[in-house]
This record gives structure tokens, sequence and C-alpha cells, in this order.
């Protein structure tokens, strides 16, 4: 039998799988063997009273084992006959963007200025250590882009930027924790973000699509008024329709655009400070006690807002346990 059930239980009780089939056992009159596996749906946290509790949906497999998988994933067809669609970028966006190519049986031709994902970390070691900046291998650029050394955050308030599930099922798919898929906030941690960015790099591959590293677009090839493909500071030049998934630091490019008087339109932006507290003083005032988060409960976070000028302030993020990092993308930028 499987059945489904929406607990509001506390936080020692959510800690773990085994702890969570006590916890179906006494809601549902059944002995702990006979429950074979739980699997939480979604999980959040309740802190708003002075005892803490978690929310909890979960599904539980009673006298039966799973037959289904925790996630869904997408089979990757071989591409390396078809039509090639230069990438540029190997950030989220650019890699995202090769994985739909390949599911539309287009072969990608991923192109990053930045270094492949593990080389990457000497250069940011350099940045802190040393403030040595190069200026096409930091925190900004490089395999994974921005977030793979800062863990970017994988929720958002907008419904409108297509299926977030999808997303998250796929980061799955190459090696990410499943429980992405039940978290209010998820993140799959710094630690883990490496390997997963080389195992969507490798199904690239395997499919037929090819990965350039060190190999900055410095112009666009075009023709008539059709981009047909890119020249690149290697001397080599990759011919295909185009997406460029450069990033808001890649101020070259729009510079670039720019300068050719090729069309680009802003983006509305919002302008933010950061704000910085110790974790424990968090932890005290979101979770009511001395002790902060104590043994089975995450690092706090908190949303800060408020009306400025009859304007709305707003937080965009948080980054709970998380240190302030140098995201300078050239020399003059760190002093």
């Amino acid at each position: 039998m499987i059945q489904e059930l929406q607990l509001r239980i506390l936080p020692e009780e959510a800690v773990s799988e085994q702890s969570l089939k006590q916890v179906v056992a006494r809601e549902t009159g059944t002995s702990v063997p006979h429950i074979h596996a739980v699997r939480v749906l979604k999980r959040s946290i309740d802190a708003r009273q002075r005892t803490i509790f978690v929310n909890v949906k979960l599904r539980a497999f009673i006298d039966e084992v799973p037959d289904e998988p925790e996630f869904r994933s997408v089979e990757y067809k071989d591409v390396s006959a078809g039509k090639p669609v230069v990438v540029v970028g190997a950030g989220p966006g650019g890699l995202f963007a090769a994985l739909r190519l390949i599911e539309l049986g287009l072969r990608p031709v991923v192109i990053e200025r930045g270094k492949n994902v593990r080389e990457r970390k000497k250069d940011i070691a350099l940045i802190s250590r040393e403030h040595k900046v190069d200026e096409e291998s930091n925190y900004s650029f490089g395999e994974g882009g921005a977030g793979a050394y800062s863990d970017g955050k994988l929720y958002t308030r907008s419904k409108k930027r297509g299926s977030v599930d999808k997303i998250l099922n796929v980061f799955c798919q190459f090696g990410a924790s499943t429980s992405i898929l039940a978290d209010a906030h998820p993140h799959i941690g710094t630690d883990k973000l490496p390997r997963v960015i080389e195992n969507i790099r490798e199904q690239i591959i395997r499919c037929g699509g090819e990965v350039r590293f060190e190999t900055r677009m410095d112009a666009l090839v075009i023709r008539g008024e059709e981009v047909i493909g890119v020249e690149t500071n290697t001397g080599e030049s990759f011919l295909g329709p185009v997406i460029l998934a450069t990033g808001h630091s890649a101020r070259d490019v729009y510079r670039y655009l720019h300068d050719r008087q090729i069309p680009i339109e802003a983006k509305g932006i919002a302008v933010g400070v950061r704000l910085e507290h110790p974790q424990m003083l968090i932890d005290q005032i979101q979770y009511h006690r001395k002790e902060g988060r104590g043994n089975y409960l995450p690092a706090a976070e908190y949303s800060f807002v408020a009306q400025s000028g009859g304007r709305g302030v707003y937080s965009f993020c948080m980054c709970p346990g998380g240190f302030v990092v140098p995201a300078a993308s050239g020399p003059r930028q760190v002093w």
C-alpha cells in the first residue's frame, strides 16, 4: 500500500528516514518493519511559535517496495549528425540551453572563455589568498558560471520562466540530492555542484556535442542581417545559429554589440546592498532560543521587506551559513 501523509512534527522526528518511519508507524498503526520506504515530497519549517515544527508531506510505502524513480529523467539522444548551434557560455544558462538543444535534435557547440569547473578552483583560491584575478577564470567566468562556487539559489518568485520542477529533476538526474525536490528553498551545495556540472558536460559530449574551454567569443560572424556564427580568440570560427548565454558580467560582449550597433534591450534591474549578520544571531532570533538551531535544524533564513519613499524594498535571496566571496572578474575590481 502507498499512503500519502501530511504531517506536522518536531525537528528531531524529521531528521532522517528512520525517524520518519517511526512517525509513519505511529500515525498509521503499522509496525516499522512493514514500512519499506519513505519519500519526502515537500518540507518546510514553521518557526513562528516557541515550539518549532516541520511540515512534511510524504509518501509511505507499506508492505511494498517503491517501483517508481525518485525523479523524472530526460532521455538525451545522439545528435552528432544534427544541425550545429553555437552556445556562448557554459554557465547554467548555456549548459541548460545545450541540454534543451539535444532534446530538440540539434548539436550544441558550447564555447566557454574560462576553464573547466575543477581548474577554476585554483584561480578562485588566488583571489582570496593573493588578490590576483584571472580575467578569464574567476567567480563569474568559467564552467558552471557564477553559481558554481557560490551555490546560486534554485528557487524563484517568477512564474513565467518555464518549469522550475523540470530543472530540479534534471539536476537530480546529474547527481544532485533529491532533497532539492522537497525543500522550500533548495540548495545543492558548493561541495557537490562541480561534479553535477561535470556530469552535464559529459552528457553533452556523449550525445555528440562539443564543449570548448578557454575559448572566448570575440566577434559574431554576420552575413547580411543574419548571425551565422562566431569568431574566437583561438583563431577558430564556429558556424551555426548563436545563443548568447554570457551572463551580465561579460561587459566586453555588450560593448561589442553596442559598438556594432546590434540592437540590444536593457533589462530592468534592482539595485541592492548586502546585509551581513552572524549566523548564530539569525538562528537565535528565528528559532526563539538561546542555543540557536541545535542539532536538528538547518541554518535559519530570513527575508527583509520594507517601504521607503513609496517604493518597496525587499531581500532578493539569502545564503544561510555562507560567507562573502569577492566576485571580481578583473584585476582593477579588487582593492
